[in-house]
């Protein structure tokens, strides 16, 4: 039997001793997007044998099971939720299921499941130096935005977000984000701005990293991310004034420039099927397109 219960703040370190040594580069297996999205998805979890099992409920009202991380094995650990499903009389699928995670299902249980790709929720992930140089006819028109920021804001400085003063003013300019963008109507990007909130309010405690951009002394846009595997890097969060031309070009480069460089990769998450954003993540050229599905039992 497997007894879920809700996730809180104090749960972070059970989290991270379950996720240690994770190579899986999937964004959703970080303790901090799993507390700060819950509000949309209400994730339950449970750990038993240094093993950690989640639950969530999409947007569609389903729930679903994501991969147990840890040491039991996955034969042992499958069987534990399928039988939780059964006994709480919901259909046995998971979501999030990466490539190298089906690989590893399969080999391990092979036949016994179907998997269903969910472009939605494929994640984007770029070679770090490659948003840091932004070298390559491609990438062209990055460079050409963030020349043009550079000029029409010559005294624009970027720094980290180190004091709790930097934070409350990032609050601030999420406030106004919101008050200007037309997302305020979406009710997948209003979630977005209360995980926004629940990383900047908890951002030392999270061990979070943190980078912004000022002009004529008022942050103009700021990132958030955190290490995710040994060579991969998860932004979580960018914030840009819109009507700023080369805002988050430049946000974008200068972050990792300066606060994930020695990562191999960044990981930029899915785009949730929202086509503007779809369009901006592919305007990168990402290097791997980590293709993620939905799994569920063969009848």
């Amino acid at each position: 039997m497997i007894n879920f219960k809700q996730i809180t703040l104090s749960d972070k370190k059970d989290f991270d001793a379950c996720f240690e040594g994770n190579e899986y580069r999937a964004c959703d297996f970080c303790f901090v997007n799993l507390f700060s999205w819950n509000a949309k998805f209400k994730t339950v979890f449970a750990i038993q044998h240094r093993t950690i099992f989640l639950r969530f409920q999409d947007s569609d009202g389903q729930l679903y099971y994501m991969m147990p991380i840890g040491r039991m094995p996955l034969s042992e650990a499958f069987a534990l939720i399928m039988q939780d499903a059964e006994d709480n009389k919901i259909p046995f699928q998971m979501k999030g299921i990466a490539s190298r995670m089906w690989e590893k299902i399969e080999q391990e249980m092979p036949g016994k499941f179907r998997y269903i790709p969910d472009r939605d929720n494929d994640e984007y992930l770029y070679l770090s130096e490659k948003l840091i140089k932004l070298s390559g006819k491609k990438l062209q028109s990055k460079r050409n935005h963030i020349n043009r920021f550079k000029a029409d804001n010559p005294d624009w400085q970027y720094f980290p977000l180190v004091t709790r003063k930097d934070l409350d003013e990032c609050m601030q300019m999420l406030d106004e984000w919101e008050e200007k963008s037309s997302s305020a109507i979406n009710i997948t990007q209003r979630y977005d701005y209360i995980a926004t909130r629940i990383m900047l309010e908890n951002f030392e405690y999270m061990e979070l990293r943190g980078g912004a951009v000022r002009v004529n002394g008022k942050i103009v846009a700021f990132t958030i991310g955190e290490p995710l595997t040994a060579d991969c890097f998860v932004v979580h969060v960018e914030k840009a004034f819109g009507d700023m031309n080369g805002a988050y070009t430049i946000i974008n480069q200068q972050f990792i420039e300066h606060e994930a460089s020695e990562f191999m990769y960044i990981n930029r998450e899915e785009d949730m099927g929202l086509e503007n954003l779809r369009k901006a993540k592919l305007s990168y050229y990402p290097d791997i397109l980590l293709e993620e599905g939905i799994l569920i039992p063969k009848v």
